[in-house]
């Protein structure tokens, strides 16, 4: 995590564009950076679907070349959907929390304002998040890619009982898994379904994965952090209808012999919080480790 002093001149702003009565405060945030001097646009999805005018409409590639920062309303979904698209455009992300504290949406709503402000004005604090990607390859062709920030989910099928999977790192053969399936998360994913699944939680400065079975058939199948500089090769060696799932991108009906491969991808995501931010603290509110505190 660095500060840099950077002042930003144009903002992109993404909605949850499903949460109902979102246009009036998207449009809040808007005017209100506007009047900190910025130019304001909106991603073309969400202004779509909100109804919202009177502002440039802009695709994720588009915000990419034109747009210096991009402010993100919603919850840790929204984030994940735009985040993969803006990742390759090294553009710096801002979550404002409609709901609950997100991990990675972390600014009340109630407070968009005090926190926007000195942001805007370069005083903030930014780290940058690794990605996963890789695909699902079949008879030695690749059928499916995906990019992810949280995960790689390969699972069984709603009828199947259980799916059988060969794990390989790098050159290593590592296990013959069965179970409802595996995770696979960067750190930023620790805490979402690996956590869940009973896997540690990786502080994003750590350069590595967790490898978490899900209900594996074998007690001693145990959560495994990994270095993140190796690849991981998945493969399909019995059940019915598994799939793989790129946080919300995913291939069903996998074969058997079907082979999912996954490597750190080249793209980082940065995420800029207000001056004072900390990990730990987030951890604490969302986890609700401050229980039994006086």
């Amino acid at each position: 995590m660095r500060r840099m002093p950077e002042r930003f001149r144009h903002a992109a702003i993404v909605g949850k564009y499903q949460a109902r009565g979102i246009r009036p405060v998207l449009e809040d945030i808007a005017h209100f950076m506007m009047g900190l001097g910025l130019e304001v646009s909106f991603e073309r999805e969400t202004a779509i679907a909100t109804g919202v005018t009177g502002f440039e409409v802009l695709d994720p590639a588009a915000m990419g070349r034109h747009c210096d920062l991009a402010v993100v309303v919603g919850g840790d979904g929204t984030m994940l959907g735009i985040a993969r698209e803006l990742a390759r455009h090294n553009l710096p992300l801002v979550g404002i929390n409609q709901g609950r504290l997100g991990f990675i949406t972390d600014i009340p709503i109630d407070r968009f304002k005090d926190a926007l402000a000195p942001m805007i004005a370069g005083d903030y604090e930014e780290e940058h998040r690794s990605m996963l990607e890789g695909g699902v390859w079949r008879d030695g062709e690749r059928i499916f890619e995906g990019l992810s920030l949280n995960d790689v989910v390969v699972s069984r099928g709603a009828t199947a009982s259980m799916v059988e999977l060969r794990i390989d790192i790098g050159d290593d053969f590592v296990a013959n898994l069965r179970a409802d399936g595996l995770v696979l998360a960067s750190p930023t994913g620790s805490t979402a379904y690996a956590l869940s699944a009973g896997g540690p939680i990786l502080h994003p400065g750590i350069a590595g994965w967790v490898l978490v079975p899900i209900a594996s058939h074998t007690l001693s199948n145990r959560p495994i952090v990994l270095p993140d500089h190796a690849e991981v090769h998945i493969t399909i060696v019995a059940g019915r209808d598994a799939s793989a799932n790129f946080d919300m991108q995913s291939l069903a009906s996998l074969l058997h012999g079907d082979q999912v491969r996954v490597r750190r991808s080249a793209h980082k995501v940065r995420f800029l919080h207000p001056r004072g931010w900390s990990y730990y603290a987030t951890l604490r509110r969302k986890l609700r480790w401050y229980e039994g505190v006086v």
